[in-house]
């Protein structure tokens, strides 16, 4: 049997407005074995980053189970979760905003082992700040400067150092390269990977940019209004896309080959509101293949193959 290391059933998270209930996070199921890489993608909104801090309890739930490990993250209270939390971090989007201006790169570094009172040995702290520091590619030299003074790329890395400061199973990365240019991606993108190969990390790796998550994650989760739609092994998902959303995003990412052309495929119609959604299915007013049924009735997220889910009535029968 996998090794699964995260279990998340029917989680969802829904929001109060003055227009009523907003569904961030819509009944959400998956699974993640240990030492693999799940992407979630969709479009800005779609519940991605919701559910990432959900599942952290950075955001509380309004319902749901998240099994970590074999415990109940949303049954823990606050001195648990401190300490679940140990093995449970976050690497944020924005390098320029997730770190403390007034602190120095080994005072970020080093926060969370005092936080957690890991290393209360003041010498002792340093020394694990400078593995950390070297375990990421940034320089000794830089141990006393400040955010401002370092480019994206190396902030990310702190941002990433501090992550590892606890030595955790589990981590969620929310875009973690959106905000860096194209040649700065690429180092961050082989930086994690080789850290998950020597440490055996695990991700949750958030983002908009299907290209990125195509090599980067074993199994691709795609999600559309708060809901998760389809999934399945990234390289399956790629070579035979089957809920028409997930074909439409897949269209748009450009392929640099004049042999083989993929055709875009342009979604019309409106973008039904996650405030009170009626029932049927989300996707419905923009799918150019709906039927009566998709406007009426929820299609539930069912496997059409081994390890391949999809939400969508017209795969019924294959």
């Amino acid at each position: 049997m996998a090794d699964t290391i995260l279990e998340v059933k029917h989680l969802k998270k829904y929001f109060n407005t003055p227009k009523g209930l907003l569904h961030a996070v819509d009944d959400v199921n998956f699974t993640l074995e240990r030492g693999k890489t799940l992407g979630i993608v969709g479009e800005s909104g779609c519940g991605k980053s919701t559910t990432g801090r959900s599942i952290l309890r950075l955001i509380e739930p309004t319902s749901g189970e998240v099994i970590f490990d074999g415990e109940d993250v949303c049954k823990k209270n606050k001195n648990e979760l401190r300490l679940l939390r140990r093995d449970m971090q976050l690497i944020f989007q924005d390098p320029y905003a997730s770190l403390d201006p007034r602190k120095t790169v080994s005072e970020i570094i080093a926060e969370p082992l005092k936080l957690q009172k890991l290393i209360t040995d003041p010498k002792a702290r340093m020394d694990r700040v400078r593995e950390l520091m070297q375990v990421v590619g940034l320089a000794d030299r830089l141990i006393n400067t400040y955010p401002h003074e370092l480019d994206g790329g190396r902030r990310q890395r702190i941002g990433i150092a501090r992550a590892l400061a606890m030595k955790p199973k589990l981590i969620v990365c929310d875009e973690p390269v959106s905000a860096l240019d194209v040649s700065i991606q690429a180092q961050i993108l082989n930086l994690m990977q080789d850290l998950q190969e020597q440490m055996g990390l695990t991700y949750i790796f958030i983002t908009h940019d299907l290209s990125v998550v195509n090599h980067f994650a074993d199994d691709i989760a795609v999600m559309y209004l708060g809901q998760l739609i389809e999934k399945a092994p990234s390289e399956q998902l790629f070579d035979k896309p089957t809920h028409p959303y997930t074909q439409a995003l897949l269209s748009a990412i450009p392929v640099p080959s004049l042999k083989k052309k993929r055709e875009r495929i342009i979604l019309k119609g409106e973008i039904t509101s996650p405030i009170n959604p009626k029932p049927g299915c989300r996707f419905a007013a923009r799918c150019p293949y709906a039927t009566d049924r998709c406007r009426s009735e929820e299609p539930v997220l069912r496997e059409i193959e081994p390890n391949h889910f999809v939400a969508c009535h017209l795969t019924e029968g294959k």
